[in-house]
């Protein structure tokens, strides 16, 4: 590469308008940097090195293997992660015209940037200054690639893609189904103190993996499927006791259908007055999200349930279309009610019960997990012992799950699953 095509590089580098964003993380700076250099007359091989040095380590620090080259690898995430107008009105389905077209001036340029991996630019480092030959190992990630989320595609298809300017509605089309940074980069997160905090390695559970209870699971699939198609949806309360796999159920729907463009919001219960904040913050997004509130229920002096039951029905402001809340408790009745409650003092006493009992009708779907009865429960047991390749005899596996359950506490699903913990453990310590 000449002189004057390295510096020609680096003008229209600086020249990005959608996507500067892409050049502001460590190793975008160091590569600007090193091209500016490497595109003097006399390079000096001092200020080479070190800015060589800092982009190595940066891109050692950089753990996302969308590819085998480290810096194409991070050059790719960083134009999937950054928020931006174009991404963000793909994502929403509102992408001007004038920004399709810019993005298709500016792609072409971060092909260029991209083309320079990690052997390149070594390449070109001992080329222009053959005395610090040999003094970096080219960095790859040997297992790159091997995922096949929607994330992965979309890289692996730009990586081959011989004229990135002709792929602006390519990417576009991933916006639009996956997200736009965080968004499409994770499928978990958590709302604390007024923002989504992505869940790097949420709980993998799939729902291949949950044995029993397909009845009570199917009306919850079809919902999410309805939701996720843009029909009309209800928000889910899953009730029943503990270990009947309500919450499990509930992330494992996450799971299956993050492909597709679903999105897992936790809410924690204490944070339940934040949510029309939260509400107002998914409204502005375009992808399809579950707000998860586990463990679900409200002392009698408690007074937030009024709030969650405004949001769902009876407010002013709907919740979007595009969120559903999915809750999990263990008692049908949300709000505690005590006998005091239904005193001859209250003159409306009818209405002040219905007024508690009313939050679980605000769900227009509700699903009972009944507990297991001891078929059912032999049925988890089998199930687990099977997936995960346990030899043992089905009448000694039957007599000591039964044994196990007598002196634990009763059947659950929870309970199956411990028991085939420690079996496994138990049989692999042999």
């Amino acid at each position: 590469m000449r002189n004057e095509e390295l510096a020609g590089l680096v003008v229209r580098a600086r020249g990005l308008a959608l996507f500067r964003g892409v050049l502001g993380t460590r190793p975008a700076r160091d590569l600007l940097s090193l091209l500016g250099l490497l595109a003097r007359e006399r390079p000096d091989a001092g200020e080479v090195a070190g800015v060589v040095g800092g982009l190595w380590a940066g891109l050692a620090a950089s753990r996302d293997p969308l590819l085998p080259d480290a810096w194409q690898a991070h050059f790719l995430g960083s134009i999937l992660d950054d928020e931006n107008p174009f991404s963000l009105g793909a994502e929403t389905g509102e992408l001007p015209p004038a920004l399709l077209g810019q993005a298709r001036r500016e792609l072409p340029v971060l092909q260029g940037l991209f083309g320079l991996g990690t052997r390149s630019l070594l390449a070109l480092v001992e080329e222009r200054l053959p005395e610090l030959g040999g003094l970096w190992e080219p960095l790859v990630h040997p297992g790159a690639g091997g995922d096949g989320s929607p994330r992965q595609e979309i890289a692996r298809k730009l990586a081959a893609a011989p004229d990135w300017g002709g792929c602006a509605e390519l990417l576009a089309g991933h916006f639009a189904r996956q997200g736009a940074g965080t968004l499409g980069r994770y499928r978990a997160f958590r709302w604390r103190e007024g923002g989504l905090v992505p869940v790097e390695s949420p709980d993998p559970v799939r729902l291949e993996d949950l044995v029993a209870y397909e009845e009570e699971r199917r009306p919850l699939i079809e919902n999410t499927e309805r939701l996720l198609a843009g029909l009309p949806s209800h928000h889910a309360l899953l009730y029943g006791p503990p270990g009947t796999g309500k919450s499990s159920t509930v992330k494992a729907l996450a799971n299956a259908y993050a492909a597709d463009g679903l999105r897992l919001v936790e809410l924690p219960k204490e944070d339940l007055g934040r949510l029309p904040e939260l509400m107002q913050t998914l409204r502005r997004r375009g992808a399809r999200f579950i707000v998860f509130v586990d463990d679900l229920s409200f002392e009698e002096d408690e007074v937030s349930y009024k709030t969650l039951k405004a949001l769902l029905e009876g407010s002013v402001a709907p919740p979007p279309q595009s969120v559903r809340l999915y809750a999990t408790s263990n008692r049908r009745n949300l709000v505690r009610e005590r006998f005091s409650d239904r005193e001859e003092d209250d003159v409306h006493v009818h209405d002040t019960m219905q007024e508690k009992l009313s939050l679980a009708a605000r769900f227009g779907l509700r699903v009972t997990f009944p507990p297991p009865d001891q078929k059912r429960y032999l049925e988890i047991v089998f199930g687990l012992a099977r997936a995960r390749g346990l030899a043992m005899p089905e009448e000694e596996l039957r007599e000591r799950a039964l044994l196990w359950e007598r002196w634990h506490p009763g059947r659950s699903g929870r309970t199956a699953r411990q028991f085939v913990d420690g079996l496994e453990a138990g049989l692999k310590e042999r």
